[in-house]
């Protein structure tokens, strides 16, 4: 109970100390990081899966339609699936199953990699403002 009161009485302190212009720019701060937030991790919409294995090309797939894609891969066979507008790394051989637990990929620059297996799954758009190999 006393570390509550001691954090109350720290509070009330602290509160006397602002004035009005500090709670509007307080307020305002607040406010621009929240819009600046929303409006600039938008990746954007996704036009296609790009598939990749070993480091090369496999698949670019439409995210219009949906369908599962195997993707062979030196320790077995990884499963991806495509839905409109999302997709996922549905199984993977691996280990660990990073990919796998990452679940839908719904943005533009979005990545899902399964490493044991040379395996990578990128969704790609027109305004993608981020990677998240890059991020």
């Amino acid at each position: 109970m006393s570390r509550l009161a001691d954090l109350r009485t720290w509070l009330a302190a602290w509160v006397a100390y602002l004035r009005v212009g500090d709670v509007l720019v307080l307020a305002l701060g607040l406010g621009a990081s929240a819009a600046s937030a929303l409006v600039l991790w938008q990746g954007g919409a996704p036009d296609k899966a790009v598939i990749k294995a070993g480091g090369r090309v496999f698949a670019e797939v439409d995210l219009s339609a949906p369908r599962i894609v195997e993707v062979p891969g030196p320790i077995g066979t990884t499963r991806i699936e495509i839905q409109p507008g999302r997709a996922r790394v549905a199984a993977d051989p691996g280990p660990r199953q990073y990919c796998v637990r990452q679940g839908w990929l719904h943005s533009a620059g979005a990545v899902a990699i399964c490493a044991p297996n040379e395996v990578s799954l990128s969704l790609s758009g027109r305004n993608a403002a981020y990677d998240s190999l890059n991020y």
